[in-house]
């Protein structure tokens, strides 16, 4: 029984102290003993002008204890992402898979809340996927935002690319060199 109360310790610890990209703004309780609903906001690291709100179930110690599995949070991730001023896109990554913008652990080890932001060049869209990630038995719970470019002032930092200036796909982007 000491092993496991050491355990529960380390793993509290290591959820209070992990560092996370993202600020907490709200806080709303679901039950009468102590879960959560935590809404966090955070900024893309590569544009300028998108911020993202996520939401996630927080269980309280007491949940915790008594349906045991002590060292997660559910995987349900809701996600909204929107334009909060200029846009101004640095070097992304163009690729259909995207890239990572935000993680934090959702488990002592092995879980993690991901989003990941994926351009969609024929639509002029930046797509904003939370999900998470495990080492095995990956989780189909997932939740999409999008954030259009379609006849917004944006900003290229790098390169372009080609459907961003189609003006049958909004137009309106110039490199920073223009």
């Amino acid at each position: 029984m000491k092993t496991i109360g050491i355990a529960l310790a380390a793993a509290l610890l290591a959820f209070s102290v992990a560092p996370s990209l993202a600020k907490e703004v709200g806080k709303v309780g679901v039950d009468w003993v102590g879960n959560d609903i935590v809404v966090e906001a955070f900024k893309d690291p590569k544009v300028d002008g998108v911020t993202c709100h996520i939401a996630y179930f927080d269980r309280s110690i007491i949940d915790r204890l008594h349906k045991g599995n002590w060292f997660e949070d559910p995987s349900n991730t809701a996600i909204s992402c929107s334009q909060t001023g200029p846009i101004s896109i640095g070097d992304i990554d163009l690729s259909e898979k995207g890239e990572e913008v935000f993680k934090q652990g959702i488990s002592l080890i092995w879980k993690k809340q991901v989003v990941n932001r994926i351009y969609d060049k024929a639509n002029n869209t930046l797509i904003y996927l939370a999900h998470s990630r495990q080492v095995q038995n990956g989780s189909a719970k997932m939740s999409i935002s999008t954030v259009p470019l379609y006849n917004q002032q944006v900003v290229w930092l790098k390169d372009q690319p080609k459907n961003a200036t189609d003006q049958k796909n909004g137009g309106g982007t110039k490199n920073a060199g223009q």
